[in-house]
C-alpha cells in the first residue's frame, strides 16, 4: 500500500479550482510606474552628482541597474497573481518567493472596493479589494479588465448579501 502523500508546503494553491489570471496589460502598467520612479530617482542622483559629488553618479547607475533587474522579474511576479471563485469563498494567490493564499469567505466581507489610477484607467484596468472586519484578511486582485472588475464586484456584493441574510 502507498502511504498518503503529504501536501507540499511550497505549493499552497489548490488544484481543484479554476484560477483566473490578471490581465497581461497589467505588466505594462507596472512597467510604466517602475520606469517613472527609476527616472525620478536617477535624475535626482545625477543632478546631485553634478552639484556635489561624483558618488551620486554611481548611485544613479545603481538605481538604473536595479530598475532593469526589477523589470526582468516583474513579469513572473505578475503571472503569480490569480483568483478563483468558489461557492462559499474567494481565493486570491500571489507571490514568487513568499507565496500567499488568501481565502475570504463571502459572509465575512464588509465591502468591495474597485479602484483605478490614471495609468490603470488608460490601460482599461482596475483593482478589486475585498475588505473584512480583520484588516489582515483583506484581499486585493489587481490588473483586472474593467468589465471583469465590475462583474466581480457585483457578484461578490450579491454573494455577501445572500450569506449575511443567512446568518
Amino acid at each position: 500500500m502507498n502511504a498518503p502523500v503529504a501536501p507540499d508546503p511550497l505549493r499552497p494553491w489548490p488544484d481543484t479550482v479554476e484560477w483566473r489570471p490578471v490581465s497581461p496589460r497589467y505588466f505594462i502598467v507596472r512597467l510604466v510606474v517602475l520606469a517613472a520612479w527609476v527616472l525620478v530617482v536617477a535624475i535626482g542622483c545625477i543632478v546631485t552628482g553634478v552639484l556635489w559629488s561624483a558618488w551620486f553618479l554611481a548611485a544613479a547607475a545603481a538605481v538604473l541597474a536595479a530598475g532593469a533587474v526589477r523589470a526582468v522579474f516583474m513579469r513572473r511576479s505578475i503571472r503569480a497573481w490569480g483568483y478563483a471563485e468558489r461557492a462559499e469563498d474567494l481565493l486570491v494567490r500571489h507571490g514568487l518567493l513568499i507565496r500567499r493564499l488568501s481565502i475570504v469567505p463571502y459572509a465575512r466581507m464588509q465591502f468591495v472596493d474597485v479602484t483605478a489610477g490614471p495609468i490603470e484607467r488608460a490601460a482599461g484596468l482596475a483593482t478589486v479589494t475585498l475588505h473584512t472586519a480583520a484588516a489582515a484578511s483583506d484581499a486585493t486582485v489587481p490588473g483586472l479588465e474593467a468589465a471583469e472588475a465590475t462583474r466581480l464586484r457585483d457578484r461578490l456584493s450579491a454573494l455577501g448579501e445572500i450569506r449575511e441574510e443567512g446568518l
